[in-house]
């Protein structure tokens, strides 16, 4: 029976721990652009914001920031803000007035 599990621990070293590889997100072309998405939601929609250049900790601000003019829901996934229902519009407006550069895409 071959053990596929990694080494996690030596007697010589202690605990091994395996490091994390950061893939830096690539940059965008300094457009902003929000999409509205319903596949794999039952039927809800979520607007989706991309192309903010931001850290991961800026990004979550960010978002709770919007959640709350919203008012409603959403998360950060993979540099994506996810904000519950089709608001598109209105982030449009906002964004905007934040200064940045916006295009509404797909459906």
């Amino acid at each position: 029976m071959k053990n596929d599990n990694p080494l996690v621990y030596s007697t010589e070293s202690g605990r091994i721990t395996e490091e994390k590889t950061v893939v830096p997100r690539p940059k965008g072309d300094g457009v902003v652009r929000i999409s509205r998405q319903t596949s794999g939601r039952k039927g809800k929609g979520v607007s989706i914001i991309t192309g903010l250049d931001m850290d991961d900790a800026a990004l979550t601000r960010f978002a709770a920031e919007l959640k709350k003019k919203c008012g409603c829901g959403g998360t950060v996934i993979e540099g994506m803000i996810e904000i519950q229902g089709d608001k598109r519009e209105f982030l449009k407006g906002y964004l905007e007035q934040k200064g940045f550069k916006v295009k509404l895409s797909g459906g």
